[in-house]
């Protein structure tokens, strides 16, 4: 770790000079992940820069963020920066709301999430991926990152609300892709949540699109409840009093799931395809460990084990491009951390972009080596050198799923087809909750 005050210091870290009033916050969102690289390796493993509503504290040393993540992690909430962006869309769901609220629905929704349901859901992952992959034909060039939003879209409504949404993709996607769009603008970042600006009429125009489905699959599950969906758990639970969840909650919940359950594991598949594509290598021995685990079947979690190398293209995908690049929370209570003061108002920002990439914990960082996952890099690692699903007691809630997800999706498409990546094509990320391609990743097709 770098050096840092032996006692507790009144000043705040080095970190970047910024600009009256905005502080540093253009610079970020100009170029998110160039700023908050540069930051780390400039200034070390505790950073300080400001942003118009407060300090920021940029944490880049795996411990650090243990201690906000775990240790600590009673002195920390999401907080009102967190609720600012993602509220418009989702409300008060486990994503972003606090204490008893979040234990409660966290409680109602994890057995969704048990070993043996997600077990369950393998068989509906690999259908509607060879669904997807029969409409692809010799040559064709797809928009690839569509078609795995789409592919998740499906996976997540049937397996955790017990719905198909085939007449409803294209309006759940195109709003869910409204409101990430949204939060790229400035604007809606620099400006008080009140101001009416046009992206914050945009994230509105996606949410009545968006809560006219969500509204409607709430109705038909109260109407015939299951035992093993999220909607009917949630239609069941009273409060203390008798006082049962209101239909604006579920919804929040069900948005959650929605937005988290797919967008994270497309943009996952998305990233790994393009990784493969520019690393023919990598490419060839994956296919090849298909080829002798499968033999050309479908596969099935009892293959999963014997998916060695899929699993680490998986793992590695993530650290190069992780779902999320970056976490953020505020100290509910004071805090010291490398011997600096952290008080209420300020924002520690914690970036997986960065820690995933340094060369402290990766040799050759940049590089797509899927075999480095060994056990004995695993080992070795500090414990939030890797830390794509965050960590803690908020630690994703869908991890295993996930997981589950991406490397089933994976095996599925590529014992079958090779992906062309059409040439000049570039992997530019945008600003948004989530790191999104700023354009269409696409794809030609090739039958193997």
């Amino acid at each position: 770790m770098s050096s840092e005050p032996s006692a507790v210091t009144d000043d705040h870290p080095p970190g970047p000079d910024g600009l009256p009033l905005v502080g540093n916050q253009l610079a970020f969102l100009r170029h998110p992940y160039e700023f908050m690289t540069e930051t780390a390796r400039e200034y070390g493993d505790i950073a300080y820069w400001e942003d118009p509503t407060g300090p920021v504290y940029q944490l880049n040393h795996p411990d650090y963020i243990e201690q906000v993540l775990v240790q600590n992690n009673q002195h920390y909430v999401k907080g009102a920066r967190f609720q600012n962006v993602l509220g418009p869309a989702t409300g008060n769901g486990i994503l972003n709301s606090e204490g008893a609220v979040w234990r409660r629905n966290r409680h109602l929704i994890q057995p969704a999430f048990r070993p043996d349901r997600i077990e369950e859901y393998a068989s509906m992952m690999t259908e509607f991926t060879e669904e997807k992959r029969e409409t692809w034909n010799e040559g064709e060039t797809r928009p690839f990152h569509e078609d795995m939003m789409e592919v998740t879209l499906k996976i997540v409504a049937r397996a955790l609300f017990g719905v198909d949404i085939d007449d409803d993709v294209e309006t759940v996607g195109s709003a869910l892709d409204e409101f990430m769009l949204a939060t790229e603008s400035l604007s809606h970042m620099m400006l008080p949540p009140r101001v009416p600006t046009p992206s914050r009429r945009r994230i509105q125009r996606a949410r009545e699109s968006l809560d006219a489905v969500v509204y409607r699959m709430i109705e038909e599950r109260r109407a015939n409840p299951t035992d093993r969906d999220v909607i009917s758990k949630l239609l069941e639970v009273t409060d203390e009093d008798g006082t049962k969840l209101s239909d604006e909650q579920i919804r929040d919940e069900v948005v959650t799931l929605l937005l988290a359950g797919h967008e994270t594991t497309a943009l996952s598949l998305t990233f790994t395809a393009y990784l493969l594509a520019t690393n023919p290598a990598a490419e060839e021995r994956l296919v090849d460990e298909l080829d002798d685990v499968l033999g050309g079947e479908t596969p099935t979690m009892a293959d999963l084990d014997d998916l060695t190398y899929t699993e680490q293209v998986v793992e590695e995908s993530m650290r190069l491009y992780p779902p999320v690049p970056g976490i953020v929370r505020e100290p509910a209570k004071p805090d010291i951390i490398g011997g600096y003061e952290i008080e209420p108002g300020a924002t520690v920002r914690m970036h997986q972009w960065v820690v995933h990439r340094d060369p402290r914990w990766y040799d050759d960082p940049l590089a797509f080596r899927p075999a480095r996952w060994t056990d004995d890099l695993k080992q070795s690692l500090p414990k939030l050198a890797y830390f794509p699903f965050a960590a803690g007691p908020r630690r994703c809630i869908g991890d295993r799923f996930a997981m589950l997800e991406a490397r089933l999706l994976l095996a599925t498409i590529y014992q079958d087809y090779h992906l062309e990546l059409v040439p000049g094509t570039e992997l530019d990320l945008m600003a948004t909750i989530t790191a999104r391609p700023k354009d269409e990743i696409p794809m030609t097709v090739r039958e193997r």
